[in-house]
């Protein structure tokens, strides 16, 4: 009777052993931490595949990094509050929006130069190149619009009230553009050629929702929400269709098509790894530990390595409150890039 319970036993341990091991995430991690140093705050970075470059807003400058030898190739200056940077290989343009500015850089891809500014908006925020419109979409966080400018030309189109504040967006390719918009939680979609919004839709259970990442292929969107979820949005069905649990402090999301993964970069330290499991359920495949600050990302498509900018921050002074909403001061050449990677499972 002994040996028999023995057995059984080891059998259920060899069992629940082997659902572990069949249910263990990519094993995603900090692989390494790239110093930069200097001084300013930063955004949203960027990633060109094909080029094999890695642009870091920073504060004033752009910071550009070749992705394989992880060296320091460049630097576009003067781009006053900058948030992000968006790129239209076919012109041979880049874009940068300026917070502070209320304009739009125009750069040569090839060799970094200024080739000249678009007037925005107040506050121009998120930015991204539609490829369907051949248009850019600069998003306006205080005077709560939208820039739109033909990205061959530079030459304003348009700009579009979008009733709230816009936070980051996306473009589906096919003639769409989408943008979470922070106050109202709502998610706006943006006909590209028309200019026209044709869509306005809740993101309920969703409070502030700010990072955005899209699943092209099966017209899923996923958004970074200040209530530690995430939101899945059907664009077929136009509708929140599943939701999951992130970090806190999310300001930046990403999709990998290969993986079929989502991820949510959280100021908290951490990174959110999400898995569909099916059609309308997504699941927490695992938390991977970053570092305070690690808010925003960016992720190569080619090597499937993900790349947080942080830094390292003094400890709230005795005197500071509870309550206060002050970010903590930086350590002076702290900055630097987290690449984290993993064994990357397929669909």
């Amino acid at each position: 009777m002994e040996r028999a319970y023995t057995k059984i036993l080891w059998l259920f341990l060899s069992l629940v052993l082997c659902a572990n091991t069949c249910a263990a995430g990519p094993g995603y991690h900090v692989i390494k931490k790239l110093p930069i140093g200097g001084k300013g705050g930063w955004d949203y970075p960027t990633v060109d595949s094909d080029a094999r470059r890695l642009y870091i807003s920073r504060s004033t400058h752009v910071i550009v990094m070749d992705l394989d030898t992880e060296e320091l190739t460049g630097d576009i200056a003067d781009t006053p509050g900058v948030h992000g940077i968006a790129l239209a290989p076919e012109f041979n343009r880049g874009f940068i929006s300026n917070g502070r500015a209320d304009t739009v850089t125009i750069f040569d891809l090839k060799t970094l130069r200024t080739i000249g500014q678009v007037k925005t908006g107040a506050n121009p925020d998120a930015i991204l190149y539609d490829p369907a419109s051949k248009r850019v979409f600069a998003f306006n966080g205080r005077s709560h619009d939208a820039t739109v400018f033909d990205a061959a030309s530079g030459k304003i189109d348009i700009t579009i009230p979008l009733g709230g504040k816009p936070e980051f967006a996306q473009s589906d390719a096919k003639g769409n553009v989408y943008v979470n918009i922070e106050d109202t939680g709502e998610l706006v979609k943006i006909d590209s050629r028309k200019l026209a919004v044709t869509g306005r839709f809740s993101l309920k259970p969703c409070e502030g929702p700010t990072g955005m990442a899209i699943d092209r292929e099966h017209q899923r969107i996923f958004s970074g929400c200040h209530n530690k979820l995430m939101t899945i949005f059907d664009g077929r069905r136009e509708k929140v269709t599943a939701t999951v649990p992130i970090g806190g402090g999310v300001d930046g999301n990403g999709f990998d098509p290969d993986s079929g993964l989502a991820f949510s970069s959280n100021g908290d330290g951490t990174l959110t790894v999400v898995r569909q499991s099916s059609p309308d359920k997504y699941q927490v495949e695992e938390t991977v530990t970053t570092q305070r600050g690690a808010r925003t990302m960016a992720i190569d498509p080619k090597t499937h390595k993900i790349y947080l900018p942080t830094a390292e921050f003094a400890p709230p002074s005795k005197s500071t409150p509870e309550c206060s909403k002050s970010r903590p001061a930086m350590i002076e050449n702290s900055f630097a890039v987290l690449v984290v990677g993993g064994v990357e499972k397929k669909k």
